[in-house]
């Protein structure tokens, strides 16, 4: 059978009613590969969506500029001593100061580069980890109790071995945050391939696709929304060990700069980093609420 979209599949020979798709016989079950996020209801005018989309991004705002008030206000007003709660503008000046002779972006980019790289190795392990034990029974019996008790090793316990067997430089700090991202992405890819539709399966392989094709054109699409929420908890978790690896043994980075601003008593910079730890967390979720949305569009 030549290589072509599950969509333009045609329906198998069976003389029974006229040819259909793939897709109009998985409608049948109520079923869209791409899950029901990817389909916003096509009769919703175009203004309506826009109105809430924005209504939403206002709503998200309220509660950070009610705290940004609050914090002002209580340091105005010195209900709380300076050494304990920096003002908004000290935290300006101690980032200012940083940002002046480059400090802080060299400290930004650097946790910024190990949890990229961190994340994508401990996804794409995760990934293949789910999609093996998920797809297959063997899999799955050889390989999901061993996975689940390295699952549940507490993330600091890997410490003290990745620093006797890498030592104490860039490969075990990646490899920590390699190793809290994998684990987020290989439950929700391995449960969610297990619980795919066995009638969209079994149709797909009476279209006579191959092993590939069904993974490629029905299995994965099916588990999208799942493997995106995945990504976004390995994500977070790769953010989390971050700090952890900065915390033990770091001469730069965010999680360094935090506790370097501890020894030093500098509590405004220890507000500076926990707020750009935020932002960058954040930024990098909405890079993959992007991607999900491309995923959504590409296979709905």
């Amino acid at each position: 059978m030549p290589n072509r979209s599950i969509a333009e599949a045609p329906a198998p020979e069976t003389g029974a009613g006229a040819p259909a798709s793939l897709h109009q016989y998985s409608s049948t079950y109520g079923y869209s590969a791409a899950g029901s996020e990817a389909n916003p209801p096509a009769e919703a005018p175009a203004a309506g969506r826009r109105s809430a989309r924005g209504w939403l991004i206002a709503a998200g705002v309220v509660l950070p500029v009610l705290l940004f008030a609050a914090w002002w206000t209580i340091s105005a007003l010195a209900l709380v001593p300076e050494h304990r709660l920096p003002s908004p503008a000290s935290v300006l000046e101690a980032a200012v100061e940083l940002g002046s002779n480059g400090t802080l972006l060299t400290h930004i980019a650097i946790s910024t580069q190990r949890v990229l790289i961190g994340f994508a190795a401990g996804s794409l392990i995760g990934l293949a980890l789910g999609a093996l034990v998920g797809l297959s029974k063997w899999g799955r019996a050889f390989l999901s109790p061993t996975v689940g008790a390295f699952r549940a090793v507490p993330s600091l316990a890997w410490v003290p071995l990745l620093v006797l067997y890498v030592g104490i430089n860039e490969d075990s700090k990646v490899a920590l945050i390699a190793i809290g991202a994998l684990f987020p992405v290989y439950t929700t890819v391995a449960g969610a391939l297990r619980h795919v539709d066995a009638h969209l399966v079994e149709l797909g392989r009476a279209y006579g696709l191959s092993r590939w094709e069904l993974l490629t054109q029905v299995q994965l699409p099916a588990v999208v929304p799942s493997i995106v929420s995945g990504l976004r908890l390995a994500l977070a978790q790769a953010w989390l060990f971050l700090v952890a690896a900065e915390l033990i043994a770091s001469s730069m980075g965010l999680g360094f700069l935090l506790v370097d601003s501890q020894n030093n008593g500098r509590v405004d910079r220890m507000f500076l980093t926990i707020i750009l730890l935020g932002i960058l967390g954040k930024t990098t979720d909405a890079l993959i609420g992007l991607l999900e949305k491309y995923l959504l569009k590409r296979w709905s």
